[in-house]
C-alpha cells in the first residue's frame, strides 16, 4: 500500500520569526521537504531542520525560479511520494500569495492539504510602523490591492479605493510607485493625502518613509528604499508621528 503524503501551505508572516504561529513553527520542524519563496526570511529558513530537503521556487519580480504551474505539479509529485511537504509563503497564503491556485491543483489531484494562515504584510507593516489601518476618527474601512501591472497597465478599480475615510494598502507597488500616486490623485484623492512606504517590515532592516501622495515617490527614491515594500495611503498615516514604537524601541536598545 502506498504511503499518503500531505502538503501544508504555511504563511510565515512578514519576516520576524517570532510572529510565526505555534502551528507554523511546529510544521517547519516536522517537514520532510520545504518549498520556499524569495520573501521568506533567512531567520525563518534557519528553523528548517538540516535533514529536510529545501527547494527554492523564487518569485522575485520578473524572475521566477519556477513557474506557478510547475510549483503546483511539484507539490503533487512530492506528496504522492509519501512525503510531508511544507510550502512556505511570506505573509499569508491567501493574500496575494497564490495559495488558492495551489490548493486547487492539490484538491483536483486528490492530495491531502492544510492551510495555515500567517500575519499578512499589511498587518505586520502597519503595526510595526505605528499606523493603525482603521481608527474611528479617520478610517472605517481598509482595502488591500496589488500594484503589479497586467499587460503593462495597472489593473485597479480606482473608484472602489478612492473613497473617504478608507485606508488603502498597496502590495507590490514599488516599481509603479510614481504612477500609483499620480493615479490616486487623478481619481479623486487630494495630493496632500498622507502616505507611507514601509521596507522589510518587522525586521531589523525595516525603514519607513512618510510623506503625502504628491511627494511620496520622490521621498522614497531619495531614501533609497528597496523591495520588499508596502504602501499605506490614508489619514491614518499621520498617526505614525505619535504612535511609532518599533524604531524608537530599536534606537533605545542600540543606544
Amino acid at each position: 500500500m502506498s504511503v499518503r503524503g500531505e502538503v501544508f501551505l504555511v504563511g510565515t508572516g512578514p519576516g520576524d520569526p517570532e510572529l510565526l504561529t505555534v502551528k507554523a513553527h511546529r510544521l517547519i520542524l516536522e517537514a520532510d521537504v520545504v518549498l520556499y519563496d524569495n520573501l521568506v526570511s533567512e531567520e525563518i529558513m534557519a528553523l528548517v531542520p538540516p535533514a529536510a530537503e529545501r527547494i527554492y521556487v523564487g518569485k522575485k519580480r520578473s524572475d521566477h525560479a519556477m513557474r506557478q504551474e510547475a510549483i503546483n505539479e511539484l507539490l503533487v509529485k512530492l506528496a504522492r511520494e509519501g512525503r510531508r511537504v511544507l510550502r512556505l509563503k511570506a505573509g499569508d497564503p491567501f493574500v496575494f500569495g497564490r495559495g488558492g491556485e495551489e490548493i486547487e491543483t492539490l484538491g483536483a489531484s486528490g492530495v491531502r492539504f492544510e492551510v495555515v494562515p500567517g500575519i499578512t504584510a499589511a498587518l505586520g507593516a502597519a503595526s510595526y510602523a505605528g499606523i493603525p489601518l482603521t481608527h474611528r476618527d479617520y478610517a472605517q474601512s481598509c482595502v488591500f490591492v496589488t500594484g503589479n501591472t497586467q499587460d503593462g497597465a495597472l489593473n485597479v478599480d480606482w473608484a472602489a479605493i478612492v473613497r473617504p475615510r478608507q485606508t488603502v494598502v498597496i502590495y507590490m507597488g514599488f516599481q509603479n510607485l510614481d504612477e500609483l500616486c499620480r493615479e490616486l490623485v487623478a481619481h479623486g484623492l487630494a495630493p496632500t493625502t498622507p502616505a507611507a512606504m514601509v521596507q522589510q517590515a518587522t525586521t531589523s532592516a525595516q525603514r519607513v518613509v512618510s510623506a503625502d501622495l504628491a511627494t511620496l515617490a520622490d521621498r522614497a527614491h531619495e531614501a533609497g528604499l528597496k523591495p520588499p515594500t508596502l504602501i499605506i495611503v490614508g489619514e491614518v498615516v499621520k498617526l505614525r508621528e505619535r504612535l511609532e514604537w518599533f524604531e524608537a524601541n530599536r534606537a533605545g536598545t542600540q543606544g
